[in-house]
């Protein structure tokens, strides 16, 4: 199985990027580098934070504002769980879920699974491409969405505009993905153009 160690992000101000990171719990999986390019629009991924529970979410949601995030869209429930979109201080997207629609204890900081979500213009191809390169698919869903088995940090494909849509920003971006996954592979750059190192 390939697995991701983790990602690093390239952020304007490694400083605001190490605080944001840290204060989810992220300090270890998502690693902040200087970068010069333009930071306008979406980057064409989705960091995706997965909690216990509603009030989880909530707790991480209001970390992540003190810490210089930006809210996109509001927590609510829906038929799958309870979650909602913030933007980082890098412009980064990122998602915060809870599977279950209740909360059962007392808040937490406490993100259970990470999930690298990338945006792609053909799930079925890129799919194709990370099935030859040795990843193993853990669920998949024609053209819709395509979930890879990748340890700590899971990995999934989904459509660039409608991922875009689900976290409310527009599709659009005039920068690079900004993003360097770190794993078992050989130096690789998927059909999307986002690059894989090894760890």
């Amino acid at each position: 199985m390939v697995t991701i160690e983790n990602v690093t992000v390239e952020v304007d101000d490694v400083d605001a990027g190490e605080a944001f990171y840290g204060a989810l719990g992220l300090a270890t999986l998502v690693r902040p580098a200087p970068t010069t390019a333009s930071l306008e629009g979406f980057r064409g991924f989705v960091l995706g934070l997965v909690a216990a529970q509603p009030a989880d979410v909530d707790l991480l949601l209001a970390e992540a504002v003190a810490a210089g995030g930006t809210p996109l869209k509001e927590p609510a429930r829906s038929l799958w769980g309870y979650g909602g979109s913030l933007r980082a201080p890098d412009g980064t997207v990122v998602s915060l879920a809870s599977s279950s629609r209740k909360s059962s204890g007392p808040a937490r900081v406490v993100v259970e699974q990470l999930a690298l979500q990338l945006g792609v213009a053909d799930v079925a191809a890129s799919k194709e491409f990370y099935v030859s390169h040795g990843f193993e698919v853990a669920k998949s869903f024609g053209r819709r969405y395509v979930e890879l088995d990748t340890g700590a940090v899971s990995l999934t494909l989904n459509p660039r505009e409608k991922l875009a849509r689900t976290m409310g920003v527009e599709e659009h971006g005039s920068r690079s993905h900004g993003i360097v996954v770190r794993g078992g592979t050989g130096e690789l750059t998927d059909p999307d153009g986002f690059r894989w190192v090894p760890a």
